[in-house]
């Protein structure tokens, strides 16, 4: 299996719009990614997607997307997310990470579900706090750290 490393780091300005990719990020303890609109937002400081479900998606719905389209703060390539249980803690280069949740309620007004009908972050996406922060890039790699075999939903 190929080494697990983002694809693309992506924040916005505005909570229920789609996120852009950013060159790096700088994440914070008990804040999440500095500048973005999810920042604070307690148990759901970062969200996590792989590519995988994405391309997936985008076959089974007929759409392209770019990173970001799901409003993930870091799309991955090579992390198998079913894994991943709360407690699991992962590292991206200095950042350490706990995941806190998998899956969320998606808010009225969710962009990727008024264009296509659907949404995967309630049922794919990872959600963690940061416990360790620095900043991440494009390219870094993922190492699973501790896997917690632990709920699938907090």
């Amino acid at each position: 299996m190929a080494e697990a490393r983002v694809v693309s780091v992506n924040v916005s300005e505005r909570k229920g719009t789609p996120k852009r990719a950013v060159p790096e990020a700088e994440l914070v303890v008990g804040l999440g990614i500095r500048g973005d609109a999810h920042a604070g937002t307690p148990g759901r400081e970062v969200s996590l997607l792989d590519r995988s479900e994405i391309a997936r998606f985008e076959e089974e719905k007929g759409v392209r997307l770019s990173p970001g389209a799901f409003a993930e703060n870091v799309t991955t390539q090579g992390l198998d997310h079913s894994l991943l249980g709360v407690g699991t803690e992962l590292a991206i280069g200095p950042v350490r990470l706990r995941v806190s949740r998998i899956g969320k309620d998606c808010h009225e007004g969710c962009a990727i579900r008024e264009r296509v009908g659907d949404c995967i972050m309630p049922r794919l996406g990872v959600f963690a706090q940061v416990l360790v922060g620095g900043k991440i890039r494009p390219g870094d790699p993922i190492r699973i750290v501790s896997l917690s075999r632990g709920p699938k939903a907090a």
